[in-house]
């Protein structure tokens, strides 16, 4: 049975030294509600560190253990499901069956009660055994599962009861938000994969290959993306882009500068007059992040490849015997900044030449000078690279891009021009800048 508060009030005077006594008393208390506090500042600090379900449950019971000794064990609850015990700390088979700990906290939310502390095992003469304490872990309506607390002997003091429920609270706090975290981040990386999924198909003069790698290998992801638009004559558009910041809102921006891209590029104008006419638009809505940019228009048959920048990092060129190069190419301001000032230059792009357009979380590293970066991609040999996929395992294996600090987007195309093919009747740019 649950035991009854009961309060004694003294009708004696107070003999000579009583207020002595009464301020030692007082003081004394001070002291113990000053530990308690102290204890719980500890505790409360303790929970909800990171917004990752599991370890924020894992903090919660160690925080019970240290308060209550005994065992401590969480059960959770996704939709309509309810899990058996995680994050167990201390012995288990102090801990009462799990559906039966469920049901009594579902009971205590229905009563809007707090957290229930009762016997659920005990001796043959009906004194209690053991005893198990039920907290739900609510916040707001929603209820993310049960805090299991158990030990042998009598049930926790008062002040110990409400301070397992605060926890509780906290706990279910930290989850609700770990559980949206997770819901927005799960969005923002299903749009991205949409959108990543299906680039536009090249000429068959063409190979290329894509790979988009989340930082940390986490579902948050950013506005790094890559692009392919089919041109007359045989050419084919390549694009490398990246929005500032991650998760959906960057997402978001991340396809209306794609969309943009399509709808201007369709009209065959020079690179430059694209990044001019992308700026424009994105610099006209006050909520646009700025973006940096690189196109790269291929063009096999007459062996060359046209380049304008937006704030973008160069692409690589690998020469069919495996030497890999930084292609110049002039760098005008970000996308969505309104200063517009893009230029192009024309390389060479022989049969079998591979090019490889990137964003900077593939070079990029806290505290290194970026030319440093850049000459280490640079720096590679491809010469064992039988093909574009082959080129982008070699690089994202060498640069360790799977623990790069940012997201990552790098796509590599390589000609192979057929004979006999009229690709190189392509018209030379008169469009003035």
């Amino acid at each position: 049975m649950l035991g009854v508060a009961r309060w004694i009030q003294s009708r004696r005077r107070p003999a000579p030294g009583d207020g002595h006594r009464r301020e030692i008393g007082a003081s004394g208390e001070n002291a113990r509600a000053a530990a308690r506090l102290s204890t719980l500042r500890e505790a409360l600090a303790g929970v909800g560190t990171t917004l990752d379900e599991a370890t924020t449950c894992a903090e919660l019971t160690r925080a019970v253990l240290r308060l209550a000794g005994g065992a401590a064990a969480v059960v959770r609850r996704t939709g309509k499901a309810v899990s058996g015990y995680e994050a167990i700390v201390g012995d288990p088979g102090l801990l009462p069956d799990a559906r039966w700990a469920t049901a009594v906290a579902r009971e205590a939310v229905v009563s809007e009660g707090g957290p229930v502390a009762q016997p659920w095992l005990k001796h043959p003469d009906g004194t209690s055994a053991r005893t198990a304490l039920c907290a739900p872990l609510t916040s707001g309506e929603d209820t993310y599962g049960v805090l299991v607390w158990a030990r042998a002997g009598g049930p926790l003091a008062r002040a110990e009861a409400e301070l397992t429920a605060l926890l509780a609270e906290r706990a279910a706090s930290h989850i609700r938000h770990a559980r949206a975290y997770e819901q927005v981040s799960r969005t923002a990386s299903d749009l991205q994969r949409a959108l990543l999924a299906e680039p536009g198909r090249p000429h068959p003069n063409l190979d290329v290959a894509v790979r988009y790698l989340p930082v940390g290998g986490s579902a948050l992801v950013g506005g790094d993306w890559c692009e392919t638009v089919r041109l007359h004559f045989g050419r084919t558009l390549l694009v490398v882009g990246d929005v500032m910041g991650h998760g959906l809102e960057a997402a978001v921006d991340m396809s209306a500068y794609r969309s943009s891209l399509r709808y201007i590029a369709s009209s065959d104008l020079p690179p430059h007059r694209v990044l001019r006419q992308m700026d424009d638009i994105a610099s006209g809505e006050a909520d646009r992040r700025p973006a940096t940019c690189l196109l790269a228009r291929v063009d096999p048959g007459r062996g060359q490849v046209t380049v304008a920048s937006a704030g973008h990092l160069p692409p690589v060129l690998i020469t069919r015997g495996g030497e890999a190069a930084l292609l110049p190419v002039p760098v005008g301001p970000p996308l969505g900044t309104g200063l517009g000032g893009y230029e192009t230059a024309t390389h060479e792009f022989a049969d079998a030449e591979t090019l490889v357009l990137f964003t900077d979380g593939l070079v990029e590293h806290r505290g290194e000078d970026i030319d440093h970066s850049l000459a280490r991609l640079a720096a590679l040999s491809f010469t064992d690279c039988n093909g574009v996929d082959a080129v982008l395992d070699t690089i994202l294996a060498r640069l360790d891009a799977r623990h790069a600090e940012d997201d990552v987007a790098v796509l590599a195309a390589r000609s192979h021009l057929r004979r006999g093919t009229h690709a190189d009747s392509a018209p030379a740019d008169r469009s003035p800048g």
